[in-house]
């Protein structure tokens, strides 16, 4: 499917870093046509946890000890192409991308979850909140705005634009993903640090993230998502989606935001709760960047356990 993407001796020589040691449980999963590698922790009501780019399951590391302490269910899943998941040659649109998470729900014999999204998996919980409504019992999402809003920013306000260059870079063919491999996938530790606020990033959870980018075929299928979403903007099959997500979502909300993210703006994101027919609660993290859930494990953790306890969470 694609060229080869890390070279002997590099990080890739050094054995998966997916299945990372821990006091979760790792296992595979059938669903939508693919398997799906997912990391479990405790028991009560599920709780999905959906990673961003240019990550994997092990971002949400420091949630899934605490959801678990706090009574959840709480599993995080390698999205389609990414870590252990299945690398298909095709399925990476939003649409079947949502449909993957739902089925895993499913394949986990639960009757729904909330679902907690970052980034790219933040724009798939939304989707899959408008796309299966039954299977999705609450929607916590962090760093992405609703993809109507996200469509509306790329496309009219230039600040996003030049926010989210990288995504309008991955549009060329081939080189995007030699760039994210070269010298042991040294942009993707840049660009977490890029990303991040002013906290040190953890050099150690840089390296393993780097490693999980080498793994063969990874960097393609983690940039085809973007492709789509770009390249669909003037195709029929983008303005379906575009239009498909006019449906509200139906069910509590909480949207989370870095006040210091640079790669989505405080206010690409602020104003999705227009998309919610629901109690929505808005939480911006102050001096945090694109990833509030690592730079600020106990707050991140703690506003989404105390929200997600809440019977009545309000507007």
């Amino acid at each position: 499917m694609t060229a080869p993407e890390s070279s002997p001796g590099g990080f890739a020589s050094l054995g998966s870093p997916v299945r990372v040691d821990g006091p979760w449980t790792h296992r595979d999963v059938a669903a939508n046509g693919a398997r799906f590698h997912i990391v479990e922790m405790g028991d009560g009501p599920l709780v999905m946890l959906l990673h961003g780019f240019p990550q994997f399951w092990w971002t949400w590391r420091h949630q899934l000890t605490a959801l678990a302490d706090a009574g959840f269910r709480a599993v995080a899943m390698d999205l389609r192409g990414v870590g252990g998941s299945d690398r298909t040659p095709r399925g990476y649109d939003p649409a079947n991308l949502a449909l993957d998470i739902t089925g895993v729900v499913r394949s986990l014999g639960e009757p729904d979850a909330a679902l907690v999204g970052h980034d790219l998996g933040g724009y798939l919980a939304w989707t899959a909140a408008v796309m299966r409504p039954k299977l999705v019992r609450r929607l916590a999402v962090s760093s992405m705005p609703h993809p109507r809003r996200w469509r509306s920013a790329m496309l009219s306000d230039f600040a996003q634009s030049r926010a989210g260059s990288y995504v309008w870079g991955f549009q060329r063919p081939w080189i995007p993903e030699r760039q994210l491999v070269a010298d042991d996938a040294a942009l993707v530790g840049r660009l977490i640090r890029e990303w991040s606020g002013p906290q040190p990033v953890d050099e150690e959870a840089l390296d393993v993230y780097r490693r999980a980018m080498c793994i063969p075929s990874t960097a393609h299928c983690s940039i085809e998502p973007y492709r789509w979403m770009v390249r669909s903007l003037a195709r029929p099959d983008g303005f379906q989606f575009n239009r498909r997500m006019k449906r509200p979502v139906r069910v509590p909300t909480l949207h989370l935001h870095g006040s210091l993210d640079p790669a989505m703006r405080t206010r690409s994101a602020a104003g999705s709760g227009e998309y919610v027919e629901a109690p929505y609660r808005w939480r911006l993290f102050d001096g945090l960047g694109h990833f509030p859930h690592e730079e600020d494990p106990v707050a991140f953790s703690g506003e989404l356990i105390n929200w997600l306890k809440d019977p009545e969470p309000d507007r």
